[in-house]
């Protein structure tokens, strides 16, 4: 297996592999990491197998940690040929423009020949239909349960345990750093002040404008849509307001009143189509998303069966989206025997 892009989820994912390994080795699945690749790191691929004690260790890699006898490739393609991928973990950058070059790295790795397993929402908006159609023409699968909810099984939820059922809609809270912000607002703080402490946290990038504006959830709109509604959608279709525009008093009045404020996300078939909107509500106490705080996260599904399915996730942590790789591992590679 090759990982592209080692941040925090592929390290995590390393751990969680080598502590899981013998409920994996029980299932029939042994592994061995051939390929790690970065901006930082290069290209490097050993198909003899990279040690999983120098992926996973607290101190970050540099390139000279890799044996010299490690061949430094220039692009996916030749690195995965030379790892002899069956298996790729992407877990790069989300570009909200257009998925690039996540699509082109996750395309490669299935014209290669391997299952591609990714933690980014952009090839799942922008390539799903396409990305699905060359898994099957090659016999592998695309899978990307990681890249909404953390590694809540949401997409395999509907795809293999709720057949043939029709979903009507759902409404959710699936940005972190603007529910935090909006939590540290209600106890006093100002909208910058918030913001510094959801960084400080490690829940913000340094640059959050992607979250504040809306984009970050406006992009797991569409996934959702797209994939469990069978909607054509482009983050630019959903109605999209940030919270932005929000103040300390805004938001701690409401909070007083018994309507705190949420970014709520949501989608909904309609005679036009499917409907989705990013945006700030006052939500009534009795509203289970009104609810939710901090990191932790709520989508609530109508179906024609189930009137109402919501799914809650209280504060993840990193190991949250690494599990969700690990289970679609699982699941790639045990079907295809």
């Amino acid at each position: 297996m090759c990982l592209l892009g080692f941040g925090n989820v592929n390290r995590a994912l390393v751990r969680l592999l080598v502590d899981r390994e013998s409920e994996l080795r029980e299932r029939g699945v042994e592994w061995r990491i051939t390929g790690v690749a970065s901006r930082r790191l290069g290209w490097n691929a050993d198909a003899g197998g990279i040690d999983p004690g120098l992926l996973s260790r607290e101190r970050g890699l540099v390139s000279g940690d890799f044996p010299e006898a490690s061949p430094r490739r220039s692009n996916v393609g030749e690195w995965l040929a030379a790892a002899r991928a069956d298996v790729l973990f992407e877990a790069t950058s989300l570009n909200v423009e257009n998925g690039q070059p996540a699509v082109d790295h996750l395309r490669a790795a299935l014209e290669h020949g391997a299952h591609a397993i990714t933690a980014n929402k952009g090839p799942v908006v922008y390539a799903y239909r396409e990305l699905c159609e060359l898994a099957a023409a090659h016999g592998k699968r695309f899978l990307f349960e990681s890249s909404v909810l953390d590694g809540v099984p949401i997409f395999s939820l509907f795809q293999e345990n709720l057949p043939v059922i029709h979903l009507k809609g759902f409404r959710g809270i699936l940005n972190s750093t603007t529910n935090v912000i909006l939590g540290e607002m209600e106890e006093g703080l100002s909208f910058d002040a918030a913001l510094r402490r959801a960084q400080e946290l490690g829940v913000a990038e340094t640059d959050a404008r992607h979250d504040i504006e809306g984009w970050d959830a406006a992009v797991k709109v569409t996934a959702l849509a797209l994939v469990l509604m069978g909607q054509s959608l482009r983050p630019a279709d959903v109605q999209r307001e940030g919270i932005g525009k929000l103040t300390g008093e805004d938001v701690r009045s409401a909070r007083a009143a018994g309507t705190p404020y949420k970014l709520v996300c949501s989608a909904r078939r309609t005679d036009r189509g499917v409907m989705a909107r990013v945006a700030p509500e006052r939500l009534p106490l009795s509203d289970p998303l009104a609810w939710v705080a901090g990191t932790s996260s709520i989508v609530y599904f109508e179906t024609d069966i189930f009137p109402g399915l919501c799914i809650t996730e209280v504060n993840p942590g990193i190991y949250a989206t690494a599990y969700g790789m690990l289970a679609d591992l699982i699941r790639a590679v045990t079907a295809h025997r």
